[in-house]
């Protein structure tokens, strides 16, 4: 091998070597999340903010253990001191709007270092109104607008709202063995119906919300001038009556009111798709061999929904963003 090329090929393999010396001098910041369903979600998110100086590493809070969960991801943070290197992802849950009424609010609320979601969970976000409608098209290649998803949810918040307040001031006070949310979730489950019906689902759910107000205020009389009081702190925080589904428990608003409404939608856009085929069709081989065709093309209406990232302009999501910001420039 002659000198030249020699040299050529150690010139290139310093090169190579002094970018790889680059990348592993980055600074690595773990990121501790509550479960295996939460890593992609901050994966995604976290992606955002790596560059030539730093990346980096989603994990589990326990390397020992199996154990998870959000006061596992805080404890193992404060075990380990947060800081620059190492940050917490977890869900605002109640915390964020108890706003330190509890040792673990206070904590997660405190510290820099532990990103909360603002939304009650990742589920929320996926959720998230005006986004639906992609969804659907993503799971049935069917473009049709059928469903207005975001005055539905609008009207499900508004009829929600109140006894959503009573819910918060309980939980604030301590006093949520009055109405846990457990209970709350019981009372705003939506009874799905057929589309033309859904109007009349929500008018349930208000009338039930309703009564259950009734029977707190019974039941503990003399609050209204709090009940104001967590009103007014609770819209501060960016809840509006419009909002309160994206602070509904995550996992019962995606189970038992988003999802289900669109199993609804998507099932009516099949099923138009299909009669458009067998209307278009010359023959019938034809028509069986398009409707093949559309039936392996879809999706699956829950993974397609987990899998939704339409909530990135949502006003929550960039709150969350510049705190991330925040917390690695420290």
């Amino acid at each position: 091998m002659s000198h030249a090329l020699n040299k050529y090929i150690t010139s290139d393999y310093l090169s190579a070597a002094d970018k790889l010396r680059g990348k592993s001098a980055r600074r690595r910041i773990v990121a501790y999340v509550e479960s295996y369903d939460d890593v992609l979600f901050w994966r995604m998110v976290l992606s955002q903010f790596e560059d030539d100086t730093r990346y980096f590493e989603v994990m589990l809070p326990t390397q020992a253990s199996l154990n998870k969960g959000k006061k596992q991801a805080l404890l193992t943070l404060m075990k380990q001191g947060a800081g620059s290197s190492m940050i917490a992802c977890v869900d605002a849950d109640y915390d964020y709007l108890i706003q330190g009424d509890t040792y673990q609010s206070e904590f997660m609320l405190s510290s820099p270092y532990i990103i909360h979601t603002y939304v009650y969970a990742i589920e929320n976000y996926q959720c998230y109104a005006p986004s639906l409608h992609n969804v659907c098209v993503m799971a049935t290649l069917n473009d049709h607008v059928m469903f207005d998803f975001q005055a539905f949810l609008m009207e499900y918040s508004r009829a929600i709202f109140p006894l959503f307040v009573w819910s918060v001031m309980l939980y604030r006070r301590r006093e949520y063995s009055h109405f846990t949310i457990s209970d709350f979730n019981t009372v705003v489950t939506i009874k799905h119906t057929r589309l033309d019906q859904m109007d009349e689902a929500v008018s349930k759910v208000r009338h039930k919300a309703f009564v259950k107000v009734k029977e707190l205020q019974r039941k503990m009389p003399g609050m209204k001038e709090e009940y104001l009081k967590t009103k007014d702190s609770i819209l501060s925080l960016g809840v509006t009556p419009e909002t309160t589904y994206l602070y509904v428990q995550g996992h019962h608003l995606f189970d038992n009111v988003v999802a289900p409404t669109i199993d609804t939608v998507c099932g009516e856009l099949r099923r138009e798709r299909e009669r458009e085929i067998k209307a278009k069709a010359h023959h019938t081989l034809q028509m069986q061999n398009e409707l093949s065709a559309y039936s392996k093309a879809q999706s699956d209406t829950t993974q397609m929904l987990k899998k939704n990232q339409g909530y990135t302009q949502s006003e929550p999501y960039r709150r969350m963003l510049a705190d991330i910001e925040n917390a690695i420039k420290i």
